[in-house]
């Protein structure tokens, strides 16, 4: 994007495999526009992939921030080793901007301080820092680079104003300033904070709908049309490399997390409740095949971090019904779960094809809300499978349409 709005950008990554494909324009990503924009850049001489870091008077650090789950710790190693990579090379006048999405107070605690220990250079005086988190949604990100509103949080005055000059060089939207880093980090955090509660009340109204015999998506429809309402719809969980961590880098530096904690753990039980719904219709899991379908967290994407369909494949596999042997190698009582995913490519899955996953298959799930399976034809999957039964955790399929071909349906 920098690329082709006039800068001169080096591209680097200690990827050694994904350096060499950049360079050729090649992108693993399923992205609409993502690949054709690299290959521009890159034909255009202005985008150059690099095997060290070059000076340059911007430094865009947009690496991973994995967290421990256990621990609810975040792991700023490779953040820290960017900033430190900087350092290195960095000049009076300089400015670094961190993207990743971080804890508060990083970007003025340990990355300033691996920056100046490294440089030599003091922040604020010698070079400048920001803080100008990513905000993209995955499907739509070339779009999204382009139009969303930006928060930047200069360490200081300067920093921000050079920060806000190289953005508004692509952005189209609003970009918005903080007085310091730790609250442009934070503001990235209560967003996704704020989508993973209010889901985490639409999964938490489904459950409850279930036990009054109620279609929670037709109660929350109605509920909606009220002008101070507006209720997201519920779903089989939450996943990707936000939603399901975020919201803990909030208690990093606070004890005050009470909701938090609520809202993840009613998130993360989604899948165990669809596993609830698949019981009701099967019965048991004796000797039964299950096809779950979609297992990238969400619609039309290929990222399978943090999925729900996965975590949902790993409790049928791992949550035995009665005491028989299955065909996948899982313990006794659970089913044989087959995979399929039109968006995902990775052997290590085993994936199959729709008709290999439904033939012989006592249930379907669905866990993405890909605009393949709103077209699957239930008359001939019902002629493949062994019993006529589907859970949709995503309100994709058209009720009536899978009960009129004899499916026991049940939905979240």
């Amino acid at each position: 994007m920098l690329a082709g709005h006039g800068h001169e950008v080096y591209g680097y990554d200690t990827d050694d495999a994904r350096v060499a494909e950049l360079r050729d324009g090649t992108v693993r990503l399923d992205e609409p526009g993502l690949e054709t924009l690299v290959a521009r850049a890159v034909d255009s001489g202005r985008l150059r992939v690099v095997e060290e870091v070059r000076a340059a008077s911007y430094h865009v650090v947009c690496v991973p921030t994995p967290f421990d789950e256990e621990q609810r710790q975040p792991n700023l190693e490779y953040v820290t080793a960017a900033g430190r990579t900087i350092g290195g090379v960095l000049r009076a006048g300089d400015t670094v901007v961190l993207e990743s999405t971080i804890p508060p107070g990083t970007t003025e605690g340990p990355v300033r301080r691996v920056v100046e220990a490294e440089s030599g250079l003091t922040a604020g005086r010698d070079f400048g820092l920001a803080h100008c988190p990513e905000t993209v949604l995955p499907g739509n990100v070339v779009a999204e680079l382009r139009e969303n509103d930006r928060i930047v949080g200069g360490l200081d005055q300067r920093s921000t104003v050079a920060a806000v000059e190289l953005y508004d060089s692509f952005v189209e939207g609003e970009i918005r300033t903080t007085e310091d880093p730790t609250t442009a980090e934070f503001v990235k955090l209560i967003q996704n904070t704020a989508r993973d509660v209010e889901v985490a009340l639409a999964n938490e109204i489904a459950r409850i709908a279930h036990d009054y015999d109620i279609d929670s998506r037709e109660a929350i429809e109605m509920a909606s049309a009220h002008p101070r309402v507006d209720i997201l719809s519920p779903g089989p969980g939450v996943g990707g490399h936000c939603l399901p961590i975020d919201p803990w880098f909030l208690g990093v530096g606070s004890d005050s997390l009470d909701l938090v904690p609520t809202a993840r753990a009613v998130n993360d039980g989604m899948p165990g409740f669809v596993v609830e719904l698949l019981e009701e219709l099967l019965s048991d899991f004796d000797r039964k095949r299950v096809a779950v379908f979609g297992i990238a967290y969400k619609g039309n994407v290929d990222d399978t971090r943090m999925s729900p369909g996965l975590r949902l494949v790993h409790e049928l596999r791992h949550t035995p019904t009665a005491a028989a042997p299955t065909t996948d190698g899982g313990p006794p009582g659970t089913p044989d779960v087959a995979i399929h995913d039109p968006h995902v490519a990775d052997p290590t899955l085993r994936l199959l094809t729709v008709d290999e996953a439904v033939t012989g298959a006592h249930g379907i799930v669905i866990t993405a809300a890909h605009d393949e399976f709103a077209g699957l034809d239930p008359d001939r999957l019902r002629e493949l499978m062994a019993e006529p039964n589907v859970v949709d955790a995503t309100g994709l399929l058209d009720v009536d349409r899978w009960r009129s071909a004899g499916f026991d349906f049940r939905r979240v």
